[in-house]
């Protein structure tokens, strides 16, 4: 059988393809390369993570796809102990693969295709594009509702702190767009993998009574443990909201077999029930902050937004492009603005989620 390219045509080339020189080029620095580029967590996964994964290692039978309740109540009471959202249901919790396979895949789960419009960020990560594209939806990238027009999306995607940017949104902006989305039957999807992660101010889940007014209806929110607990190899992640969206998705999702291996689930639940890991990580990611950005604003470089997640959103006044080489000529590695939209096109953007040494490289070779 000959495949067909109708679906991959859809997608732009893969962005990290795009950079493979400058990679190299980095690479052949004689003290190594600084990869700042994809911002992978580089930390051991957390003990307590680790002896739930074996504890449940002999697991012969197949998992569920909605989870044990204990799991989904640890996702809760999480989510409550930190961030005070109250009145969740642990069947309004869904366990998910990892946050990128839930949202390249929602479009579709959810029925979507061609005449139905996505809206995302104009700084975004690029899965939220290629979820809709896939399915074969319309896209709009923006930050203004205003913008939209007179149609109703299906879906909006909103991110804070955000990826690239660690922009983070205000409660009242968050309420505004739960409000102009309920007014046009449109799903708020917010992609809080970050929410850990804030630096220079606080921020708030879309689930958080104060945005969406003690109702879920019309809201998904959409956590993973990858960033928070260094679990991106366990993939392992969530989604919450919306009781009837969360329903649909868990009777799809039966079907197609979605299901997170049991002792992957019992790890999840293990680690959500933790926050001293959290906090200990999170004390290495401030260091780390502030050493690089020390370095990069004192090389001419301008620090916008990044006041939470776990990257710099920097800029030489120049295309990105050309920062990538400059950083490259130095043996560093960061991802080119434009990744994300055209709006980022005079931006790169640099991860701290490198170990002390390297982040320590790239300090020095800055200076230099």
């Amino acid at each position: 059988m000959t495949p067909r390219r109708e679906v991959s045509a859809r997608f732009p080339d893969f962005p990290w393809d795009t950079i493979a020189d400058a990679k190299a080029r980095a690479e052949s620095h004689p003290e190594g390369l600084v990869d700042l580029s994809i911002g992978t967590p580089v930390d051991d996964t957390p003990a307590v993570a680790q002896d739930a994964l074996k504890a449940a290692a002999n697991s012969p039978g197949y998992p569920t796809v909605f989870g044990p309740e204990s799991l989904r109540q640890a996702a809760i009471d999480w989510l409550e102990r930190r961030f005070e959202v109250t009145g969740l249901e642990r069947s309004q919790v869904l366990p998910t693969m990892g946050s990128k396979e839930l949202i390249a895949t929602l479009p579709v789960q959810l029925g979507l295709g061609a005449g139905d419009l996505v809206v995302v960020p104009e700084l975004a990560y690029p899965t939220y594009e290629v979820g809709a594209r896939f399915a074969g939806c319309d896209v709009i990238a923006t930050d203004s509702t205003v913008a939209v027009g007179p149609r109703a999306p299906a879906i909006i995607y909103i991110n804070s702190p955000g990826n690239p940017s660690g922009r983070i949104l205000g409660i009242d902006h968050l309420r505004k767009v739960v409000e102009w989305a309920r007014e046009r039957g449109t799903l708020v999807v917010s992609d809080e993998c970050y929410l850990e992660f804030a630096w220079e101010d606080t921020p708030y889940s879309v689930l958080h009574p104060d945005v969406c007014g003690g109702s879920f209806d019309g809201i998904l929110a959409v956590h993973s443990l990858s960033k928070r607990s260094n679990l991106a190899g366990y993939r392992d992640a969530f989604v919450a909201g919306d009781q009837a969206i969360v329903t649909e998705l868990l009777e799809v999702r039966k079907h197609l077999g979605s299901m997170v291996p049991a002792p992957v689930q019992a790890a999840m639940a293990a680690a959500l029930g933790d926050d001293q890991h959290v906090k200990e990580q999170r004390k290495a990611y401030a260091t780390r902050r502030h050493d690089l950005r020390a370095a990069v604003e004192a090389a001419g470089f301008t620090v916008e937004h990044s006041e939470g997640s776990l990257f710099l959103w920097v800029t030489r006044g120049e295309h990105g492009r050309a920062t990538i080489d400059w950083l490259a000529d130095r043996g560093i590695l960061a991802a080119p603005g434009d990744f994300y939209g055209a709006a980022g096109a005079n931006h790169v953007r640099l991860s701290f989620m490198a170990k002390d040494e390297r982040i320590a490289a790239a300090v020095k070779r800055l200076a230099s």
